[in-house]
């Protein structure tokens, strides 16, 4: 298979460095080792431990859609060529055996060692209920992604004792995270905690309280001087309102003591809230309360400040709603599900590319939500869920330039691709069938009857990235065949779907015939995927995008599409005076983190409600905090050319500020930008990348040459750890 040839090429790749290199290194501390598994094992058995975390009012809440388990048997194996004898340290999460060239050592060798010359290893690991994973570390033997592994090795033994030479096993690279000390065993990772006070305690009637931590929050409550026997209740609140409705608020937890003298407890599950309103019987008495903050220890790379202060309140709080929802995996949201959405998974990796540049995460969220074979849903049972997770994978790649997770995950994406083609009308479009879940977006009244355009769009842009993927994995002629499906399917897009006297897509076609209805989803999609022309895209701007008659859009998941499209279109002055409405909205009603819908028609405690519930609606909802993704693409204006940046553009826009400065991480290093309406400054770690901007005047930059383009666009070539000052008049 085109994988297997391709990971033995890795492999050849790593021997021969291992060889040229080996004899220095003998001479070294033991070389860097860290625990390895089956690709998306580790992560598929870790997203079943925190998604069925979630509880309503106590009681269990697991999710709506199939789960996967892990392999329970795993082969490891690795190629070496020795110049002397080593002796390697190993361990295994599990019952495990070795071989050593096809020959079993006795035991379970936890020290062995490997003669000088070529050999292979193989580790055999067996665990029903953590994922099988190795660890091995020598001189210059040492597990990491280089590894091969399977989950069936296909062997068999003749009559006459000989091992089959081949077996067709398929061998993939082995999936790693950050698990790089022997004794620290992937199944015991735990998220970072650390003590936080309360901002403020109000005691209430029969010794409660209603503490309020200042903002939202997440982790365990600690109860101090508890004393006493019988039930204490916590309710908790996004809102003080929330904490106080004890018969209605989304979640609560009941602790139960038996203390005769003074002492402390911890709450059993981590939670998300801001205000907790504790209830315990007269016949127990506490003292304090304070918590545990629970978080994944992410860096925060990227930045933002301007002119605008309530522009950089914005960028914070966006910033923070992101930290909270960065955890094990992408999530939802901290307080409700918990789980791992595939739509607000997208949004969260394209934030990330401009916060923390944390790939790990994006990587683990990819094959959790993907899980194994075989296909019998779409992602998280939602038709366009399954597309956001094909584009995602080939942006992923186009940021960090590493194709490692595209070559691992693309027999999945073949088989996943393989279930949609399927599912195809015949007029080879798609409409939800029995068991498809066709979202979108939460809208009142937002039809999803029919062959909706929104998911026609999506699905062409997903047959285009298993081209670019294919291409990657050196598949040819899946290259070809996902290009062709996606010309034909794009071609047919546009003559269904476009009305040229509405100058706009049509949200659907039923039995057979367009409608009417013009909704902003596939119009505004369609604008940043390219595929309209210049005459097209002012068409939609003015009919569908200015268009105050077009339904609004009520949530942030939206509102980032919505504004990136118009962001695109050059339209970063009206996008800035939105962005500080909408957000700035929520943030006037005193928001800490921001939610998942707003509407600033509400009043109130309607702000809280959503779902049939009165405090339904999450307060804190990654796909809230898009203006990082704006603001780092669309103002600071980076983005990459080519993968990995190794071209890059520096697009800057200041949208009527005044001036703005920020940092743009990359797999590299950073690229800094300063730009006022008569300087910009820019320098970056690394790639080649071109600056392009506008100026009223000839612009000027000591010892380098500025290229004129034209109706007063000017660009310049920037060099990797050079400064560029460039005195300019913005237009």
């Amino acid at each position: 298979m085109i994988n297997q040839y391709l990971t033995r090429i890795a492999t050849a790749a790593v021997m021969l460095l291992t060889l040229l290199t080996s004899a220095s290194q003998a001479q070294q501390r033991s070389k860097a080792a860290t625990w390895i598994w089956y690709p998306g094992d580790y992560e598929i058995w870790l997203g079943n431990q925190m998604q069925n975390r979630r509880t309503e009012r106590g009681s269990f809440f697991p999710p709506f859609w199939r789960l996967d388990s892990h392999y329970a048997l795993i082969d490891f194996h690795q190629d070496f060529d020795l110049k002397q004898p080593e002796e390697i340290e190993l361990r295994a999460e599990g019952q495990y055996n070795v071989k050593l060239d096809g020959k079993l050592i006795s035991g379970a060798p936890e020290r062995l060692t490997v003669p000088a010359g070529k050999h292979r290893l193989n580790i055999k690991v067996y665990n029903q209920e953590h994922v099988p994973a190795v660890y091995v570390r020598g001189a210059t033997i040492a597990t990491d992604g280089s590894w091969l592994v399977t989950y069936e090795d296909k062997e068999w033994i003749d009559a006459s004792g000989k091992v089959s030479d081949q077996s067709g096993t398929t061998w993939l690279t082995a999936g790693s995270w950050n698990f790089n000390d022997p004794q620290v065993l992937p199944s015991a990772f735990r998220l970072t905690t650390e003590p936080r006070r309360a901002a403020s305690v109000t005691r209430t009637p029969a010794g409660g309280m209603v503490v309020d931590f200042g903002r939202e929050t997440f982790g365990y409550v600690q109860l101090h001087g508890l004393k006493g026997k019988g039930p204490v209740t916590l309710y908790f609140g996004e809102s003080r309102e929330e904490a106080l409705a004890t018969e209605t608020c989304e979640t609560l937890e009941r602790l139960s003591v038996d203390q005769p003298q003074k002492g402390d407890k911890l709450t059993a599950l981590s939670k998300a809230f801001r205000y907790v309103n504790i209830r315990p019987e007269a016949s127990v008495s506490l003292d304090s309360v304070s918590m545990l903050y629970e978080y994944a220890p992410v860096v925060e790379r990227g930045k933002f400040r301007c002119s605008d202060e309530q522009l950089n309140k914005i960028w914070d709080v966006a910033a923070y709603t992101m930290h909270l929802n960065t955890r094990e995996f992408f999530i939802d949201g901290i307080k409700r599900d918990r789980w791992i959405w595939s739509g607000d998974a997208y949004q969260s990796y394209l934030m990330n590319y401009y916060l923390y540049f944390d790939t790990p995460t994006v990587n683990r969220t990819t094959f959790a939500l993907r899980g194994k074979d075989p296909v019998t849903s779409h992602i998280n049972t939602i038709m366009d869920y399954t597309f956001y997770w094909f584009i995602g994978i080939y942006d992923a790649y186009q940021y960090t330039g590493d194709k490692t997770v595209v070559t691992q995950l693309y027999p999945r994406m073949q088989s996943l691709m393989d279930y949609c083609l399927a599912r195809r009308n015949k007029d080879g479009l798609l409409e939800g069938l029995a068991g498809d879940w066709v979202f979108i977006d939460w809208a009142d009244g937002l039809s999803k009857k029919g062959e909706v355009s929104f998911e026609q769009l999506l699905f062409c842009r997903s047959l285009e990235s298993m081209a670019l993927c294919a291409n990657l994995v050196n598949d040819q002629a899946g290259a070809q065949k996902y290009q062709q499906l996606a010309a034909d399917l794009k071609t047919k897009i546009f003559t269904t779907y476009w009305n040229a006297e509405k100058g706009a897509l049509v949200h659907s076609r039923v039995n057979g015939q367009p409608t009417d209805n013009v909704t902003r989803y596939a119009n505004m999609f369609s604008i940043f995927f390219n595929y309209l022309s210049p005459e097209q895209q002012q068409q939609v701007k003015k009919s569908v995008l200015l268009n105050p008659q077009v339904a609004k859009i009520t949530t942030p998941y939206m509102r980032f599409y919505e504004l990136e499209a118009l962001c695109a279109l050059g339209e970063q002055p009206y996008v800035l005076k939105e962005m500080k409405s909408y957000w700035g909205g929520m943030l006037d009603l005193g928001a800490t983190s921001f939610w998942e819908e707003y509407d600033p028609a509400k009043k109130g405690a309607e702000h809280y409600a959503m779902y049939g519930r009165p405090f339904g609606k999450s307060l804190c909802h990654a796909w809230g905090a898009s203006p990082i993704y704006l603001l780092g693409k669309y103002y600071l204006g980076v983005k990459p050319l080519t993968a990995g940046y190794a071209t890059y553009e520096v697009v800057p826009n200041l949208g009527g500020l005044q001036w703005m400065e920020g940092t743009v991480p990359t797999p590299q290093g950073d690229i800094t930008l300063t730009a006022s309406v008569q300087q910009l400054k820019v320098k970056a770690a690394a790639g080649t990348g071109t600056l392009r901007f506008r100026s009223k005047s000839k612009p000027s930059c000591k010892g380098v040459k500025i290229q004129a383009k034209g109706n007063g666009q000017y660009e310049l070539q920037l060099e990797k750890n050079r400064e560029y000052v460039v005195t300019y008049q913005a237009v």
